[in-house]
């Protein structure tokens, strides 16, 4: 069962992208892009950066499809995929342009997701691997927290809460180096740095799978996946429909909390919850 995309009346369009690709004049692109956007009341994050962009963008669907026209006309971006969602309500609070020196902090040099990246399969294609139960390693290569929330059937996750952690958690990962190895995060980011990396370590078959967690819940629903998927925004966890659920965040530590979780007597909204109490409130 794949999730329903169809633009349901009054909702807002969230869409998630990105791309590694050489961007020159970072700091005249900056003021323009976040003008345009903000004309077209559009919120949410852009990053620019030399290796290229990532950005996660909410508002009416007619002004995020012109902001995706935009950007897929300048001649440094090219055409950009995006992974589509629909949330009631905007889960962004306003408009940044950022400039970084990474699109998603790895903190290693020499990892260039565009000389050497690791081999892409759908979303389908993983299901029908799934399907026919053939050896593999499942990898999710998110944090820990958004792990708790849901992942694959018998996915290996690393004990990380930055990914920054990974090059040094992977080094030891309990895998067999001549199984194939699948990758999968949100939206397929992070696998971009994570796959030439395994490949360095001496993993010889490294697949990620294309537009994440996101994209597998778009076109094949739950199907091997128990739980939810964090998103770092308002709604802080979408289900397998792409629906915005009833986990919400811990005000004082950001731990995402389930409803079993904000029921708990260490819950104390705005204060507490199981992750953070002491105990002494």
């Amino acid at each position: 069962m794949t999730a329903d995309l169809s633009p349901p009346p009054e909702k807002v369009l969230n869409i998630a992208a990105y791309k590694f690709t050489p961007l020159t004049d970072l700091a005249l692109r900056r003021q323009p892009l976040r003008a345009f956007c903000r004309d077209l009341e559009l919120k949410g994050t852009i990053l620019l950066s030399p290796e290229g962009m990532n950005l996660f963008v909410a508002g009416r669907p007619t002004a995020v499809e012109a902001l995706l026209d935009h950007l897929s006309a300048d001649a440094e971006i090219g055409p950009l995929t995006a992974k589509r969602s629909w949330s009631r309500e905007q889960p962004f609070n306003r408009m940044l342009v950022r400039l970084k020196r990474e699109i998603i902090a790895f903190g290693l040099e020499g990892i260039d997701p565009r000389e050497a990246p690791a081999p892409k399969i759908s979303p389908q294609q993983l299901r029908e691997w799934l399907d026919a139960k053939r050896p593999l390693t499942l990898l999710d290569v998110r944090n820990d927290y958004e792990v708790r929330l849901g992942t694959f059937h018998g996915a290996v996750a690393l004990p990380i809460d930055h990914f920054k952690q990974f090059p040094a958690s992977a080094r030891d990962l309990p895998a067999d180096r001549d199984q194939p190895v699948v990758m999968f995060c949100t939206g397929g980011i992070r696998c971009e740095k994570a796959g030439p990396y395994l490949q360095r370590q001496g993993f010889r078959e490294v697949y990620q799978l294309d537009g994440g967690i996101l994209k597998y819940f778009e076109e094949c629903g739950s199907q091997y996946y128990d739980g939810e998927c964090f998103v770092f925004d308002k709604r802080t966890a979408v289900d397998a429909d792409l629906q915005e659920t009833d986990t919400t965040l811990c005000y004082a530590c950001q731990n995402p909390l389930t409803l079993a979780e904000q029921a708990t007597p260490q819950y104390v909204p705005g204060a507490s919850c199981p992750y953070c109490y002491s105990g002494s409130l």
